[in-house]
């Protein structure tokens, strides 16, 4: 039962986050959908910083050291949430030729202030973060449903 708990509850914060916003005026309604279709972007070769962070847009899902993670990425604006109750917010899009995501968390804690993404396609998102964290690989959610073959065991504990 903690499984579908925790689950319920990334669910209902990924809920939470797509609706809300600071009145940011550029386009953060947009669906993910959309921003999915230039996902595969494998070696940069172009493109500006609209479309880097386009294809980090949506939400993103993984487990770490047994916890449940959820990265929401809207326009430039970055959220994670995980089981325990840790909370960031902060940006995402790309820097120098590189996406980069900078996140400040709630709880003071620097393991995931600075994370670079290391690789990008339609359904995943590796990201190797500076602080402690080290790399996490996220599979995407889609519809606001959880993706298939997330695992799942000892969630919460």
């Amino acid at each position: 039962m903690r499984v579908v708990a925790a689950a319920a509850t990334l669910a209902g914060a990924l809920a939470l986050t797509a609706c809300s916003g600071d009145g940011g005026s550029e386009g953060d309604a947009a669906p993910s959908g959309s921003a999915s279709a230039s996902a595969d972007t494998g070696g940069g070769t172009g493109g500006g910083s609209a479309s880097a962070a386009g294809a980090l847009e949506g939400s993103w899902l993984a487990t770490t050291d047994g916890k449940a993670v959820a990265l929401v990425i809207t326009g430039k604006q970055a959220g994670l949430f995980a089981t325990g109750g840790t909370v960031c917010s902060g940006t995402a899009g790309e820097e120098g030729g590189m996406r980069m995501i900078r996140l400040k968390c709630t709880d003071g804690s620097k393991d995931r202030a600075t994370g670079m993404v290391e690789s990008l396609d339609k359904t995943s998102l590796k990201v190797t973060w500076e602080g402690g964290m080290g790399a996490e690989t996220y599979t995407k959610a889609e519809g606001g449903k959880l993706p298939t073959g997330l695992p799942t065991a000892n969630l919460g504990s």
